[in-house]
């Protein structure tokens, strides 16, 4: 049953971060929250997210901004290994406890940083002002905002869209060139989190049999990317912001809070 949730998570998830940016990590991080520590839970989100944007790219790879990959990716790339740092130095011990009922929940540091910064960018999908902002600062700012809070919490989305926007790419340039981009952060940050805390928690991981786990959350991202790639000239934003905003609040919330 596990397995069934995780692989129907994906599989919408991904349809739905082919439009947005949003959506497969929000949901993958809760769900792997359940099972792995918190930060293995961000980087095992980050293998799957990494291998579906190869997989995005591998369908729209011609269309591919080459110019803007260089002039947003790389300095994303760059600044996703400082905030991927940070991630992997945030303690793990308990700020506080609660009770609801019968169960009790903790609220750790970790925990309490990346809910915080969930609900920030849900912000961007709620708030019609922040909807329509469209930052006056360079490019490159804006790839360094995005790679630094990406490796932090895999919330790249928000910045990202906010800057890539005001270019007028069509909208399958759009994706494609998030992908790439995607990827490149993707990549940066999971090589700190392989040296920081990835390879600490493996034998715990494996031995709790988890890791069949990663590659149904895989295989399922990748369907849900081949079929949003025959719609991604047809559907417009608003529904996908709708339905992100909602997931992003909830997620948020509970990581915040303890609950997840």
């Amino acid at each position: 049953m596990v397995h069934i949730v995780v692989a129907l998570a994906a599989l919408a998830a991904s349809g739905l971060t082919l439009f947005s940016g949003f959506g497969l990590g929000t949901l993958l991080l809760p769900l792997f929250a359940l099972f792995f520590p918190i930060p293995v839970a961000v980087a095992a989100t980050a293998v799957v997210h990494v291998l579906n944007n190869l997989f995005k790219l591998a369908l729209l790879r011609r269309d591919v901004d080459a110019g803007v990959v260089v002039r947003f990716g790389v300095p994303a790339a760059v600044a996703a290994f400082p905030g991927a740092w940070l991630l992997a130095k945030l303690p793990a011990h308990a700020l506080a406890t609660w009770s609801l009922g019968s169960r009790s929940f903790t609220v750790t540091p970790v925990g309490l940083v990346i809910g915080l910064l969930i609900l920030i960018f849900a912000a961007f999908e709620i708030v019609p002002a922040l909807q329509h902002w469209r930052p006056k600062a360079p490019i490159a700012v804006g790839g360094v905002l995005s790679g630094f809070f990406g490796g932090l919490s895999g919330q790249q989305g928000a910045l990202r869209a906010a800057f890539l926007t005001p270019l007028g790419l069509p909208p399958s340039r759009f994706v494609a060139t998030q992908a790439a981009i995607a990827c490149m952060v993707d990549g940066a940050r999971l090589l700190v989190y392989g040296i920081g805390f990835f390879g600490a928690h493996a034998t715990v991981v494996s031995s709790t049999n988890r890791w069949p786990l990663v590659a149904v959350a895989t295989v399922a991202a990748f369907t849900g990317a081949w079929l949003g790639a025959r719609l991604v000239r047809k559907v417009t934003l608003t529904f996908v912001r709708a339905v992100t905003a909602t997931l992003l609040v909830i997620v948020g919330l509970g990581l915040a809070t303890g609950l997840v």
